[in-house]
C-alpha cells in the first residue's frame, strides 16, 4: 500500500476518535455540577465522619485523637446502644414483612378489573402525601389511649392498649403507623404486575390453574424482582426510622426514647448523641456501626436473591 492511501485510512479513524474524545469530554462537563455535589457533600462528609469516630470531637473543639475507644465503649459498655440496636432490630422485622404482605394483597386486588379501579388507587396512594409531623400528629392522636382507634375496638367489646404510653406496645404503633405510607410500595407493586405477561395466565386457564396455582407459579416468579426491591429497601429504611419515633416520644413524654426507653431507636439515640450532647466523634463512630450492619445484611440479601429472585431474559 502506498503512503498516500495509508495516510487517506488514518484519517477517517482518527476523526472518529477525535469525535469520540470531544463526546466523552461534553458529557463529563454537563456531568461535572452532579460529580463536584457527589465528592463535596458525600463523599467528603463520609470521609470526615469516618475520621471522626476515631476522635473526640464535640464541633467546638478540633477533633482529639482517641484511637478505637468509641467503639470500645459502644460495644463493651453502652446499655442505650444495645437497647436502640433492639428496638430498631424489633421494628425491622415485624414492620417489613407485615408492609410488603399488605401492600402485595392490596396491589394483586387493585390490578383485577374492578368498578372504581382508578379510585380505588388513587385513594390507597394519597396518605403518602401527607407526610412528615403532620401525619405523626394525626396518628398521634388516632392511637391515643381514648382516641379514633380504641373507640372503634371499644364498639365490638375490645379493649384497647395505651399504645405509645405503654412500653410494650409502643413499637407496635409505630408499625400501625407506618402502614399510612403503604401507597407506595402498593404503586410499585402495580408497576411489576403490569409487566407480567398475560398470555401465561391464559395459557394456565386453558390448563385449568385455579387463581392461587396462578399466583404461585406465575405471579410470584415474575414478580420476585420487585419482591427483592422491596425488603432491601425497606429494610434500609426501617433501619434508619428517626421521625416518628422522636416526635411521638417528646409529644407524649417530653423526653426522647420515652416510655422507658421502647422508642429509643437507634437514629434517636444518635441524634441524642450527636446533637444534644454535642458527641460528633461517638456519633459518627454509631453512624458507621449502622452503615456496616446495613451493608451487610444488604449483601447477604443480594447473595440469597440468586436462590430465588427469577429475572426473565
Amino acid at each position: 500500500m502506498k503512503p498516500s492511501e495509508v495516510e487517506a485510512t488514518a484519517r477517517p479513524r482518527s476523526g472518529i476518535v477525535t469525535h469520540w474524545r470531544r463526546e466523552a469530554i461534553v458529557g463529563y462537563l454537563f456531568a461535572l455540577p452532579w460529580i463536584i455535589h457527589f465528592l463535596a457533600l458525600t463523599v467528603g462528609p463520609m470521609a470526615f465522619s469516618l475520621y471522626a469516630s476515631f476522635t473526640s470531637y464535640n464541633i467546638v473543639n478540633p477533633p482529639r485523637w482517641i484511637g478505637i475507644d468509641n467503639y470500645r465503649f459502644i460495644f463493651l459498655s453502652d446499655d442505650r446502644f444495645r437497647i436502640a440496636l433492639y428496638n430498631t432490630l424489633y421494628y425491622v422485622i415485624i414492620k417489613t414483612p407485615i408492609v410488603i404482605v399488605l401492600s402485595l394483597i392490596f396491589a394483586v386486588l387493585l390490578n383485577n378489573p374492578i368498578p372504581g379501579k382508578r379510585i380505588f388507587r388513587t385513594i390507597y396512594y394519597l396518605p403518602t402525601v401527607i407526610t412528615g409531623v403532620a401525619a405523626i400528629f394525626l396518628w398521634i392522636w388516632v392511637l391515643n389511649p381514648a382516641g379514633l382507634l380504641n373507640r372503634g375496638l371499644a364498639l365490638i367489646g375490645i379493649r384497647g392498649p395505651n399504645w405509645f404510653y405503654d412500653p410494650a406496645w409502643s413499637k407496635p404503633g409505630l408499625v400501625v403507623m407506618s402502614l399510612w405510607y403503604i401507597g407506595s410500595p402498593i404503586l410499585i407493586f402495580l408497576a411489576g404486575l403490569q409487566d407480567v405477561p398475560q398470555h401465561l395466565y391464559e395459557a394456565a386457564d386453558i390448563d385449568g390453574a385455579g387463581t392461587w396455582a396462578k399466583f404461585r407459579a406465575i405471579t410470584i416468579p415474575l414478580l420476585s424482582p420487585t419482591i427483592f426491591f422491596q425488603i432491601v429497601t425497606q429494610i434500609i429504611g426501617a433501619f434508619q426510622v428517626f421521625n416518628t419515633a422522636f416526635v411521638v416520644s417528646i409529644t407524649a413524654h417530653t423526653t426522647a426514647g420515652d416510655p422507658a426507653q421502647s422508642l429509643l431507636f437507634y437514629a434517636v439515640y444518635l441524634y441524642l448523641r450527636g446533637f444534644r450532647q454535642l458527641q460528633m466523634g461517638f456519633a459518627s463512630a454509631l453512624a458507621w456501626i449502622l452503615f456496616v450492619i446495613v451493608l451487610v445484611i444488604t449483601v447477604i440479601q443480594v447473595r440469597l436473591s440468586e436462590r430465588w429472585v427469577y429475572y426473565a431474559g
